[in-house]
């Protein structure tokens, strides 16, 4: 591959991820349909080959640039806010050793974003009589393993909490090794005491 060629594919590759982050912070698309969507905008019908598609740090790191531009004055208090539901809840929950991910932990949460939970039990049934007998009411669905698609998929329970989404995947107390790890060099899942770090360390914002 020749460096012309190269450098087209690079600058490809970010048009796809800046589109792909407006998608996300503008209609609450998750990465992969967003991804999908941008691609089709700019490539049309032709079938991108693999190499082509931006990773999920490439389209993270455009989501940030994106709502520091565009949504500046707003989104770092709906990321506090979140945070700080965060928190509630897990304290709640914390018989279940919760773990806080996705953009609520990452920093990147925007107003269609929700609070993504992992809990550990001795069965997913002894979170959800919890969470009934406290008159939460539940959605179930099923969410892929943080282990890889060869784990299969894990039951998760969906509520409002203050008028916010939650929404908690249900892992086996034997899973509770591997969430502690990270992913790719950065922090793939958060503690009580980690996400109460990121409040004290933060400034309360308000919105205008």
């Amino acid at each position: 591959m020749t460096a012309n060629v190269n450098d087209e594919l690079q600058l490809l590759r970010a048009e796809i991820a800046a589109a792909a982050a407006r998608l996300i912070a503008e209609d609450g698309a998750d990465y992969n349909t967003a991804k999908r969507k941008a691609a089709r905008q700019i490539l049309g019908d032709t079938q991108p080959p693999l190499n082509l598609l931006p990773d999920h740090a490439q389209i993270e790191a455009e989501v940030r640039i994106y709502q520091q531009l565009f949504h500046a004055n707003t989104q770092p208090a709906r990321l506090f806010r979140l945070r700080t539901l965060a928190v509630d809840i897990m304290e709640g929950l914390e018989k279940f050793q919760p773990y806080l991910t996705g953009a609520v932990l990452h920093g990147t949460a925007g107003p269609h974003d929700d609070i993504h939970l992992q809990l550990f039990a001795d069965s997913a049934k002894e979170v959800e009589i919890f969470l009934l007998n406290r008159n939460i009411q539940i959605d179930i669905s099923e969410t892929p393993h943080f282990k890889g698609p060869r784990y299969g998929m894990v039951e998760t329970v969906s509520f409002l909490w203050h008028k916010e989404g939650v929404h908690a995947a249900l892992y086996e107390l034997d899973d509770l090794r591997g969430a502690v790890k990270n992913k790719d060099g950065k922090q793939a899942r958060a503690d009580i005491a980690a996400v109460r770090a990121l409040l004290v360390n933060s400034t309360h914002p308000t919105t205008p």
